[in-house]
């Protein structure tokens, strides 16, 4: 029925699919939709109206390269459970006698991880370490944060693996041509183009910002926090805290409250009567805070209760980057049971280097911005917050072993029996995650926690939207448009889909970018009558050069709190950087695979 009803030379079918695409675009820029439900709502679109039979909309979930990726997860797990990784990061940076070696050092590792690893797992180990590294070097976070996650994502092309792209990319043309694209039949390029981006980062540290560190907005808690006494004579005692007007004050709010026994109530209930020899603990503008405790009636303890350095042994203070996700986006903490459901108090909040004097409980959050929590120690150290980014839980070292070893030869060996074609990739992989388990690298519930579900429903999604641009003639009719435009100039075809890709990667997932041009770029080739591994190949970079923008890419949100930056400073370095490895990009595909035109 859908192929008898034909718009503009494209059925109703490939009509819906792209009115699907741009409201799957539109989701992904402009709501905080996540992107594993929109694209599984693109799935059920695309199913629901018969652009795909029930088995086309559930391929993607049955596809090699996201059994890769899932399974990929599991030897990771035991790479980091076992202190692989961890031992990797503590002793490979040294101490540089200069900015530029600083920067060879940090971006050569972290390329080479993430050539095999996930590009965000690598950041993550390295961002809490390339903190305290930047304070040893006597330079910003700032101006090494933004090359870190720079590096990830060109590593990351250097290998099948590396990165998500390439695992798309490489699976629909397998299931397209019947050949498969070699473990590292991008590395030379990849390499390429590495080279020239830590060259370009050198040349172009002016545009990295310098700024401070968000945590120094936190770097003594006695600045923000204030403890009052309540004295025996005050008019209050006996009220709750709300009827005496002491739970909310202008500029703060009230984090605790120590009665004489030291028995300490946080979060402080509204309806917790006043006695007298109370303590009350404050957190916000202290000028307001102290203005406050004039007209109320109380007076100054002798000393403020917390401090970075020395504070109660029963509390224990963490700061953490707010990531995508975090529930406090939508409302402020007063509005929710944030706090309680987590037995924390939220004591500050600081955004891009600068605290936020006002009450936190009453601040709307942004991506990137640290916030300062306190704990009683029993729950401290249990379980992870979605959307919270810990800065210490990088401080945690494996103690390394003989697992550590066996670990390391189980992840070579993967290596080695996928780029010798003894094994297909998946093969290796799946031998792999059960070697970690059988020599106990990790556990079973480590390895089914290491699990993103959500990035593998990402990848489902991309591999059948993928489908419905080639099955409802949207690709060939791109590809036409394409040539109509630029002609049968390969060169000209493959500048102006990279082009495109790059720009487009700056704003949706890559692995989406990378699923939604394969059918065009592969058709396009084709239609020329070339080898469509040249295309596909600098499409695998382009739709990893993502520089210019810090939704761009998971691990520029990895580095945007830590660092302190705003949206510009990416936009100021990678812009230039997009031009520069385009450039490379474009230079050495067609020196090593030359296509003509």
């Amino acid at each position: 029925m859908l192929d008898s009803i034909v718009l503009w030379n494209l059925n109703l079918a490939a009509w819906i699919t792209i009115v699907t695409i741009l409201a799957l675009f539109l989701s992904l820029l402009f709501t905080r939709i996540s992107e594993d439900i929109a694209f599984l709502g693109a799935i059920a679109i695309l199913g629901l109206t018969g652009v795909l039979s029930e088995t086309e909309a559930l391929a993607g979930f049955s596809s090699s390269s996201v059994a890769v990726v899932g399974v990929l997860f599991i030897v990771v797990a035991g790479l980091i459970h076992t202190g692989v990784l961890q031992w990797i990061v503590k002793n490979i940076l040294g101490t540089p006698k200069s900015y530029s070696i600083a920067i060879v050092n940090l971006m050569a590792p972290v390329a080479a991880l993430s050539a095999f690893l996930s590009n965000t797992t690598v950041v993550a180990l390295f961002v809490h370490v390339v903190k305290k590294w930047s304070v040893k070097l006597g330079v910003s976070p700032s101006k090494l944060l933004i090359p870190l996650s720079y590096a990830s994502g060109m590593g990351g092309v250097c290998t099948i693996i590396g990165t998500p792209p390439n695992l798309i990319i490489s699976g629909l043309y397998a299931q397209e041509s019947g050949n498969t694209i070699g473990f590292f039949a991008t590395t030379v390029p990849g390499l390429v183009c590495l080279g020239v981006g830590i060259i370009s980062v050198i040349a172009m540290r002016r545009l990295l910002p310098d700024r401070p560190s968000p945590e120094d907005a936190f770097s003594q808690t006695s600045d923000y926090t204030v403890e009052l006494l309540v004295p025996a004579d005050n008019l209050h005692i006996g009220q709750t805290v709300d009827e005496a007007g002491f739970n909310h004050v202008e500029g703060g709010h009230l984090i605790e409250l120590i009665r004489f026994d030291r028995e300490i109530i946080s979060p402080v209930n509204k309806d917790e009567p006043l006695m007298g020899g109370d303590r009350l603990v404050y957190a916000g503008a202290i000028e307001q805070i102290l203005s406050f405790r004039k007209q109320s009636g109380l007076v100054s303890a002798h000393h403020p209760v917390f401090t970075t350095d020395n504070f109660s042994q029963s509390r224990k203070l963490r700061t953490a980057y707010v990531r995508p996700g975090f529930e406090l986006l939508r409302k402020p903490a007063s509005e929710t049971t944030f706090e309680k459901d987590h037995h924390l108090t939220l004591v500050a909040v600081a955004s891009k280097g600068n605290k936020i004097l006002k009450s936190p409980r009453d601040v709307r959050l942004n991506v990137g911005d640290t916030v300062l929590l306190e704990y009683a120690s029993r729950y401290s150290g249990k379980g992870a917050i979605e959307g919270l980014a810990f800065t210490d839980d990088a401080d945690y070292i494996t103690e390394t072993g003989a697992k550590t070893l066996i670990a390391t030869i189980i992840m070579v060996a993967m290596v080695a029996l996928s780029s010798l074609n003894v094994l297909p990739l998946l093969h290796s992989a799946v031998l792999a995650a059960a070697a970690m388990l059988i020599f106990r690298c990790c556990t079973p519930s480590q390895a089914m926690k290491s699990i993103s579900w959500n990035i593998l429903l990402i990848f489902a999604g991309s591999v059948v939207i993928g489908n419905a641009i080639e099955k409802t003639g949207i690709a060939t009719a791109l590809a036409s448009g394409v040539m109509n435009l630029c002609g049968s100039k390969p060169l000209l075809v493959m500048t102006m889909m990279c082009v495109v890709a790059t720009f487009v990667t700056e704003f949706i997932s890559n692995t989406a970018a990378g699923a939604i041009f394969f059918p065009i770029v592969y058709h396009s080739a084709i239609s020329m009558g070339c080898n469509p591994l040249p295309f596909l190949i600098a499409l695998m970079i382009a739709v990893s050069s993502s520089f210019a923008t810090p939704i761009g890419s998971p691990t520029h949100l990895l580095v945007y709190g830590p660092g302190g930056y705003r949206f510009s400073d990416f936009l100021k370095i990678g812009l230039p950087m997009n031009l520069i490895i385009l450039a490379a990009n474009l230079l050495i595909v067609n020196l090593l695979y030359p296509i003509g035109g």
